[in-house]
């Protein structure tokens, strides 16, 4: 059993990542969804009534927490794949229409309903490989009825998926052609119409703003992260993709919970979040895929923060929500330990969702969001044996999930 923790840890930072406390040939109690108490077999107390799962020669994990993903989109862009082996850039496309403004169309096209399946397909999908919780954006709305059906599937999906989802309102992804010329009318409806429906109807956990080149300037960041807070809706935003803007300290300054993407960063940046108490999240399925530079995540780990890894399951940039895929990535391409990797898919995955006071560990009195794995030989062989599947079995909130 590894990846335990105090109940008060809430994230690890810097050199602590590089441990996963573990107690082998352990016990596990589980109660009321809860975890009651564990340790070492030699220690075992007697138990009568209980219900006894056997996992000898396993390893027993908390679930992942996937805490940036774009799961709720109508149809894939494979199309853009071929465009981009022909040579076009994710940029190149996006000018011709492609990309966050091609997924706004065909979801203005598609009902709740049909997104609402689709989606629960891709939450199936994402738990068979050990992710027992997950963070949603909407994004591909790009105006107010848009924007508030995609949170109103997220919410649907928050009452019948099995793992904990928090849902987050991305407005300002892109901007719209209607006002390509006229930014800043539409970024008004994001702060004066977006925002405020979604906090008063409990649709929106965070706000995020995608601060980019030809999308939304730090002062456009700001703005949505201040309207955000005047609705008791906490920041996480995309940052640094492709240009240094100087979003990184803004949002630090700002107070948002996360800085998301980060694959370009100067040393402003890291002073910024070594100062701040804004968590980095890197997303290396979406460098593997664009075939981008990796965020630098070793040397935030160096600089004592508090990594966190996520997917960014999208239909554009990164079409896997496999967190196995994302902990191998950041071992191989972004130079991490598989201890490492695996605490910043986890706890500070929590961590970046707000949860790790009830998730992200093996925790006395945190929820019982485990993963089994099959029979293998250590927990280095996780990342290792990338493009497998280790998950024997998940449990969430202490129910097995077939």
């Amino acid at each position: 059993m590894a990846g335990i923790t105090e109940p008060q840890t809430l994230s690890l930072k810097g050199t602590q990542m590089k441990t996963l406390k573990t107690i082998n040939n352990a016990w596990l109690l589980i109660e009321n969804g809860l975890i009651l108490s564990f340790g070492e077999m030699k220690n075992l107390p007697e138990s009568k009534g209980v219900d006894i799962l056997n996992v000898s020669g396993q390893i027993v994990l908390p679930a992942f927490v996937d805490s940036h993903t774009h799961l709720v989109f109508a149809e894939w862009r494979e199309h853009e794949f071929i465009d981009r082996i022909n040579g076009l850039s994710y940029q190149e496309i996006a000018a011709k229409g492609g990309g966050i403004l091609n997924s706004a169309e065909k979801l203005a096209q598609t009902s709740e309903e049909v997104l609402l399946k689709f989606a629960l397909t891709r939450i199936e999908e994402v738990m068979k490989t050990g992710t027992g919780a997950i963070e949603i954006k909407s994004g591909y709305g790009l105006n107010l009825d848009a924007e508030m059906k995609m949170l109103r599937v997220i919410k649907k999906l928050k009452e019948i998926a099995s793992i904990p989802i928090k849902s987050t309102l991305l407005g300002a992804h892109a901007v719209p052609l209607k006002y390509r010329n006229n930014k800043a009318d539409y970024l008004k409806i994001v702060t004066n119409e977006m925002i405020p429906l979604a906090a008063s109807e409990g649709l929106a956990d965070f706000v995020d703003v995608f601060c980019e080149k030809n999308n939304f300037i730090v002062e456009d960041m700001l703005e949505v992260i201040n309207a955000g807070k005047k609705h008791g809706l906490r920041a996480k935003v995309h940052v640094n993709q492709f240009n240094i803007l100087g979003g990184v300290p803004a949002a630090v300054g700002a107070g948002a919970l996360s800085v998301d993407h980060l694959e370009v960063m100067n040393d402003i940046d890291f002073d910024a979040l070594i100062s701040g108490n804004t968590i980095p999240t890197a997303l290396p399925g979406c460098s593997f895929f664009l075939d981008l530079p990796y965020a630098p995540a070793r040397r935030m780990i160096d600089s004592g923060l508090p990594l966190c890894l996520a997917s960014d399951y999208n239909p554009g940039s990164s079409p896997s929500g496999n967190m196995q895929f994302i902990v191998s990535l950041a071992c191989i391409k972004q130079h991490l330990l598989p201890a490492e990797a695996i605490n910043a898919a986890t706890i500070n995955g929590a961590a970046s969702l707000g949860l790790s006071h009830e998730l992200g560990s093996i925790a006395v009195g945190k929820k019982a969001n485990i993963i089994i794995t099959k029979e293998i030989p250590s927990i280095d062989f996780i990342p290792y044996s990338f493009g497998g599947n280790v998950v024997d079995k998940l449990i969430v909130g202490g129910h097995i999930i077939d």
